[in-house]
């Protein structure tokens, strides 16, 4: 019955390089999820609240040495001399200058155009080294694995670790695009249903099918890399890219990071449909509880009572009595009786195809019916591909020593992008953090994903990794459910999203703090929000050489908070784009759109560097280079 257990199927299906995505052998039990009282703390915990803020940074070595400190660490923001320590004066003027060209609206309007009639006017060689002078060489490490590591090493010594993030993207057109995403988004038997893109019909909702209007990914879209599916051989190569980012970090970073998207390897029709299915299950569970009087309780606290679900599903004709009897008996039931969502998610249902998982409960007639009228053979093939090379990077991350972190995308994928992830880190993760998923805080319900997840690992004792971030992707999704006809799945406004990040990261911190197993990476350029976290591990005890809070910022952007997190002990990480010139235009188009919003919002960064060389300058070293 169950669409979750995706990969059970795959063990059976006797292909080699699947046999590492089989389950663990241990199920979902029924126990309560644990719960702390708010006034309790820990003996360690009761420190100084406050993040004051010291004229000095704490020493790294002194916090090295030191690991059960209890007293309250702090870290200075403000002092610039430190902030830029890793930098050459050249780079400082490089780093205003560019962040100054950002807050100009036609030039980065006309970014784009002003580039390609640049590259006419200088030359293509003339062009690149322009672009390694300014922009290029501000967000970008360099062209190939050999040509970063000088930078991160640099960075590495100063304190600050990389997440590797190879940011070519095809320089496709609109209409291109969309060809693409229509072609792999839609299933032969769509596309069959009148000779046309018009869908046939089946059980799909609005916000799970392909829209041409919104089939250029990349509109609104200006801090995330896009992919467009190809062919089978174009996703091949992906995953062999990945592999060599892996093993690039592997031999320049310490504990590094790096960073792959699900949508790069495979069709992206799969992801559509198995969201599709998550979702529908997960709100068939929700209407079950609101039978037992549940609604509105939080999601994890919604149990359902064993002999009424039964009842609720029989009178629905989901299955047999006896059938239903059978899904909750041996280790999927616990001793209380009921049933919860962790529980909901575990059952099985023993299936030889994946797209045989993919059926969903009609709650009209109440029975389980597919999602489509019919999948094709190379359709089948094409998603346990996407499978298998989720597989082999894990592999090569655990035998590189190099984490992996899978990016979030939007919302009409990432639910399977989620819960394929979350199987990796049942696999995987059994000894120390390798996968870590990524939660959009800009979501209405990522409270919920975060929290239903962590359970997940604390009862199945495997170590939880997540990143969190704001979101990459809102104007898109707004428009999109606008335009489509379904619920916005973005918080109302900026501050709502705040709240829920740090919500979300209260929780975790939280969870830290009696669960070493936890592990999150605070991925944000917001001071406030990182002072936030430093105030709460002061709070809870945590300490920087433990290792479960890691923070991220963009290569390029807001030193001021990385380089001194990282020389106070903190692990700190940026992510570290690399690609040739002409192949990362994109990317670029996009860095300068956003830091126009942020350098537009903030003159803060451009007043640190300007602070920085006043200060080279009347104490005689402006021409410092840095030694490390």
């Amino acid at each position: 019955m169950s669409y979750t257990r995706v990969l059970p199927s795959l063990a059976r299906l006797k292909c080699e390089n699947l046999v590492s995505l089989k389950l663990a052998a241990r199920r979902c039990r029924s126990t309560a999820a644990s719960r702390r009282p708010q006034d309790e703390k820990p003996e360690e915990a009761r420190l100084e609240p406050a993040c004051t803020l010291l004229e000095k940074p704490c020493d790294v070595d002194l916090i090295k040495a030191h690991p059960d400190r209890t007293t309250a660490i702090s870290v200075d923001f403000d002092n610039t001399h430190e902030a830029y320590r890793s930098k050459d004066t050249l780079e400082l003027l490089r780093s205003l200058l560019v962040f100054k060209l950002c807050t100009f609206d036609y030039l980065v309007d006309k970014n784009k155009e002003l580039m390609d009639l640049s590259k006419k006017i200088l030359g293509q060689r003339m062009f690149e080294k322009l672009m390694k002078m300014t922009f290029y060489g501000q967000f970008v490490a360099g062209e190939d694995q050999d040509s970063i590591k000088p930078l991160m090493e640099k960075n590495q010594a100063f304190g600050v670790g990389s997440v590797l993030d190879y940011s070519v993207e095809e320089d496709l057109t609109q209409e291109e695009a969309e060809k693409k995403e229509m072609e792999s988004c839609v299933s032969e038997a769509e596309k069959e249903s009148h000779g046309t893109y018009l869908l046939c019909i089946d059980h799909r909702e609005k916000k799970y099918k392909a829209h041409r209007q919104f089939g250029d990914r990349r509109g609104g879209v200006i801090s995330a890399r896009t992919y467009f599916y190809a062919d089978e051989a174009k996703c091949d190569h992906h995953m062999e890219t990945f592999i060599k980012c892996i093993k690039a970090c592997a031999g320049s970073s310490v504990d590094g990071f790096s960073a792959i998207k699900m949508t790069a390897l495979g069709r992206p029709q799969f992801l559509l449909q198995f969201s599709e299915v998550l979702v529908k299950w997960r709100r068939f569970f929700s209407l079950l509880a609101a039978q037992q009087g549940k609604e509105g309780m939080a999601v994890l606290e919604q149990k359902l009572e064993l002999e009424q679900l039964q009842d609720s599903l029989t009178k629905l004709g989901v299955g047999a009595e006896h059938d239903i009897e059978n899904w909750f008996t041996g280790e999927k039931l616990g001793s209380s009786g009921t049933i919860d969502l962790l529980d909901w998610n575990s059952l099985i249902n023993d299936r030889t195809k994946i797209s045989n998982l993919l059926v969903v409960p009609n709650v009209e007639t109440g029975h389980l019916e597919p999602l489509l009228s019919r999948f094709t053979d190379e359709e089948e093939r094409q998603m346990k591909r996407m499978l298998q090379r989720m597989d082999v990077l894990a592999k090569h991350a655990v035998e590189n020593g190099v984490r992996l972190m899978v990016d979030a995308e939007q919302t009409y994928f990432q639910p399977a992008i989620s819960r394929l992830t979350l199987e990796m880190q049942r696999i995987f993760n059994t000894h120390k953090p390798i996968i870590f998923n990524t939660y959009q805080c800009y979501l209405k319900e990522a409270y919920d994903n975060v929290s239903v997840d962590v359970e997940l690992s604390r009862r199945e004792g495997w170590y939880f990794g997540a990143k969190l971030v704001r979101g990459a992707y809102m104007h898109q999704e707004r428009q999109r459910a606008a335009e489509i006809g379904y619920e916005d799945p973005i918080n109302p406004d900026y501050e709502s999203t705040n709240r829920m990040y740090h919500r979300c990261l209260e929780y975790i911190l939280e969870e830290i703090s009696h669960n070493r197993m936890t592990n999150v990476m605070v991925a944000s350029h917001n001071e406030d929000t990182v002072k936030f976290t430093l105030e709460k591990m002061n709070e809870l005890g945590l300490t920087p050489g433990e290792n479960n809070v890691f923070f991220g910022q963009l290569l390029g952007m807001c030193d001021q908070i990385s380089f001194p997190l990282g020389q106070a002990g903190f692990p700190v990480y940026k992510y570290v784009p690399y690609g040739p010139v002409n192949e990362v235009i994109p990317y670029l188009c996009r860095r300068a759109q956003e830091n126009r919003g942020f350098m537009k919002g903030s003159q803060r960064e451009r007043s640190l560097l300007y602070k920085e060389l006043k200060r080279r300058l009347f104490n005689g070293q402006f021409f410092y280079k840095p030694v490390f």
